[in-house]
């Protein structure tokens, strides 16, 4: 084979592969994203539950990434603690094997073209004609299926070709295992998936090209290469998803250098329970179960350790935490999986709610202009980190309920822009100054009323029933209209110029259409959540 075949084969392999899992991931996020939500919500009890969540929806779903950043997403909701959720983790870790079995059982067995072919074909008319339906992300599912069987073929193809012209690193010396665990490493990082790594690996031992030592030197660098996408995902992330990245690191770096360590002893007691259990007498199998044993091993190794890991965790990334002008839940990582995206969005909204409630009491009580300002910059800065995410979202394939759902939750925060709009508008207004006792009792009757509706609108306290929102809703308008009434009687008896007149209106009557917004965000979200 020519160096041209030679690279064309690997590369195209693998961008087979990859392409496959990309569409069989995000069409099984689709299908199983209740699911998934279902299963991890009730990983809490204790953490052989939420290691047996993650590693049962890991292998549903197909992508640890896809199950880690959406543990991160209930974490950042309060819907899970930190500790069950490196539990969870630590499961997406033997949960992720399963690709090293589907690769190693099916991939590798069996004439692929004639089932993969026949995969596209049935995958793409259903995802075609059930866009936005669960119909249609199965399709994307069997599409991925047969996509990533086609590239297991090419590159196994190519390698079966190489068998006399190409040697991997091979050995059992310090520096050939060394090399062989950046070789994974390295695979690893370039193409950012773990899976395509093992693929490789399982193909060339299969081929001949690599022993199975080598292969497993190359599947434990693999592992320890996924670190660096964890540590790069974590740079602007939330304080949780980098606890979570440095509980990822935690547990391959530990893993890893334990079963390098015993890398030979390893892989002999490996192939004694390869042939006890029966197992097909292939490499790839004996690497599958190497795979899964030793993040098993893994999950050992953490069991005593993991309390104080968290402990440890909980005192560190809390500096950004504290700064309420940085977004508190939204992190880029959950943007894979949209419920959970949405889920971080809602609370961030809450936020904003919150600020704009308080700019708007601020502005109402006459508060001093440098709180509203700050509270201002505040508000735009977390607005703007909110957009941005939306825009990310967008990019993403978004099923119809979820895209229903970003709608309500976009009206939402355009209510609370309003809002702020509104308050700044009523503050830089002078607030009136009267002698007049009958207009003062009626100002204050309106900042007593408007006050009490504004706390109703606070996304931080809890909702309240409708006829209680209608009773506050008509206090503050008629006390509104009563004021409105008094101001304009001050203008008619020349107490006030017609400027000092408007000027009050103008501020007032912003204050009424801010409050407005306030209560229609509030209302609508709740319904939203209702729903």
């Amino acid at each position: 084979m020519s160096a041209w075949e030679i690279g064309g084969g690997v590369a195209g392999g693998i961008g087979l592969f990859l392409l496959g899992m990309s569409m069989m991931t995000d069409g099984l996020k689709l299908a199983a994203g209740p699911a998934l939500q279902q299963i991890l919500a009730g990983a809490t009890r204790t953490r052989g539950h939420a290691l047996g969540s993650g590693i049962l929806v890991t292998a549903l779903v197909q992508s640890s990434s896809a199950v880690t950043v959406a543990t991160i997403g209930f974490v950042n909701a309060g819907l899970l603690a930190l500790g069950p959720a490196l539990w969870v983790m630590f499961g997406t870790n033997v949960g992720t094997t399963m690709t090293s079995w589907i690769v190693a059982l099916v991939g590798l067995k069996f004439n692929v073209e004639a089932l993969a072919l026949p995969l596209v074909g049935v995958g793409m008319i259903m995802k075609l004609t059930g866009e936005g339906q669960r119909r249609g992300a199965l399709g994307g599912v069997l599409a991925g299926f047969g996509l990533l069987f086609m590239g297991i073929a090419v590159l196994q193809q190519t390698f079966v070709g190489l068998g006399g012209q190409l040697s991997l690193p091979q050995g059992d010396g310090v520096t050939i295992v060394l090399m062989q665990l950046g070789i994974g490493a390295l695979m690893t990082v370039l193409m950012q998936s773990s899976s395509a790594s093992m693929t490789i690996a399982l193909t060339a031992a299969q081929s001949g090209l690599i022993g199975v030592q080598g292969a497993a030197a190359v599947v434990i660098g693999a592992n320890i290469g996924t670190t660096v996408t964890a540590l790069l995902a974590s740079i602007g992330a939330t304080p949780n998803a980098r606890r979570a990245a440095v509980a990822h690191v935690a547990f391959n770096g530990l893993t890893g250098a334990v079963a390098l360590l015993l890398l030979p002893w390893l892989v002999s007691a490996i192939g004694s329970a390869h042939r006890a259990l029966g197992l097909p007498p292939d490499p790839a199998t004996q690497l599958a179960l190497f795979h899964t044993s030793f993040n098993v091993l893994g999950v050992l190794l953490m069991w005593p350790l993991a309390a104080k890991l968290t402990t440890w965790l909980q005192q560190r990334f809390r500096a950004r935490e504290e700064d309420l002008g940085q977004p508190r839940y939204l992190d880029n990582n959950v943007l894979a999986v949209p419920a959970l995206a949405l889920d971080a969005l809602e609370r961030e909204l809450g936020r904003t709610g919150e600020l704009a409630v308080r700019m708007l009491r601020e502005v109402l009580n006459g508060a001093a202009v440098s709180a509203i300002a700050r509270d201002h910059a505040i508000f735009v800065r977390l607005d703007a980190a909110v957009m941005q995410f939306v825009e990310n979202m967008n990019r993403a394939a978004m099923s119809a309920d979820t895209s229903e759902r970003l709608a309500v939750l976009l009206r939402v925060e355009r209510y609370h822009e309003t809002s702020m709009e509104q308050a700044i508008s009523a503050a830089s207004l002078p607030a009136p100054v009267s002698t007049n006792a009958a207009l003062m009792t009626r100002h204050n009757s309106f900042v007593e009323q408007a006050d009490i509706l504004l706390v109703r609108c606070d996304p931080s306290l809890p909702t309240v029933e409708t006829p209680v929102w209608d009773a506050a809703i008509a206090a503050s308008d008629s006390a509104y209209e009563d004021l409105k009434a008094a101001i304009l009687a001050e203008g008619a008896t020349g107490r006030w110029t017609l400027v000092q007149m408007e000027d009050a209106l103008r501020r007032y009557s912003a204050i009424r259409r801010a409050i407005q917004q306030s209560v229609k965000a509030r209302q609508r979200q709740t319904s939203d959540m209702d729903d």
